[in-house]
């Protein structure tokens, strides 16, 4: 199984740290940010990682070189216009060798058990699975609704967070589903099976989520949560950044990747 790591972004509620430095090699706790999502992989067996890269993309590759420091063998995909986050699979459609592949955001620090939610998903046979968590403010996210299985069964796409609005796939679910759903959020690992590319756009850019897997919701499709319950932080904004910070230097979380061979 190989990987992506999205990494291209602007990172522009950053600036002006990110005029500089790209997001992903913004530092915690003396690592760059990339080397989270990255090392995580390596702890779970995946040793062959794509990472896509536009804003100042020679200094991502220039840190991290063809991965041998980290145990990876890291393949660069340049986007000279930003591709979104679906666009970016589909150059790399015959380097994944239709086998399943994850994708991984490069601005998350997670302590996901991700061989354990390999294997959940294989188990399960499903087309996609996406890693999702508890928040006490789901209104400020986009909401992905399971059910007692963990099978997905409504995607609530956040269109307008000031107003609260959102755009429900499908519109209006069963009442008897609706009423037993739990509403999470995504937490930035998903495994998808290759039949998903027959379902992508051909124009880029377009969005993983809203483009493809929430019209797949509106149709029934496999789609199933795998729920985490440990540590999560993403890197949103320079306040973000800079709480994660105080954290790591005052009570670090205990990330076993971190510390593996």
């Amino acid at each position: 199984m190989k990987a992506l790591v999205l990494a291209a972004g602007l990172g522009e509620r950053l600036r002006p740290l990110t005029d500089t430095v790209p997001k992903p090699l913004l530092e915690i706790s003396g690592r760059p940010l990339i080397h989270y999502p990255l090392l995580l992989l390596r702890y779970a067996g995946i040793r062959e990682v794509a990472v896509n890269v536009h804003h100042l993309a020679r200094k991502i590759e220039a840190t991290l070189g063809r991965g041998e420091q980290l145990g990876l063998a890291i393949t660069y995909s340049p986007e000279p216009v930003l591709l979104g986050t679906g666009g970016p699979l589909l150059p790399l459609r015959s380097y994944f060798g239709g086998e399943s592949f994850l994708i991984l955001n490069g601005d998350t620090i997670i302590d996901l058990d991700l061989s354990t939610m390999i294997a959940k998903h294989r188990q399960r046979r499903a087309l996609v699975s996406m890693a999702l968590r508890q928040t006490t403010s789901p209104e400020a996210y986009s909401q992905i609704e399971i059910d007692s299985n963990g099978h997905i069964r409504r995607m609530r796409l956040l269109r307008d967070r000031a107003h609260g609005r959102f755009k429900d796939y499908p519109d209006v679910p069963r009442a008897e589903t609706a009423a037993a759903l739990k509403p999470l959020m995504y937490c930035g690992v998903m495994i998808c099976e290759p039949a998903v590319f027959e379902q992508m756009p051909t124009a880029r850019p377009f969005s993983l989520i809203a483009d493809v897997l929430a019209p797949m919701i509106s149709e029934g499709a496999s789609l199933f949560g795998y729920v985490h319950n440990g540590f999560f932080a993403t890197v949103d904004d320079i306040q973000a950044y800079e709480r994660l910070c105080a954290e790591f230097a005052s009570s670090p979380p205990l990330l076993p990747y971190i510390s593996s061979p």
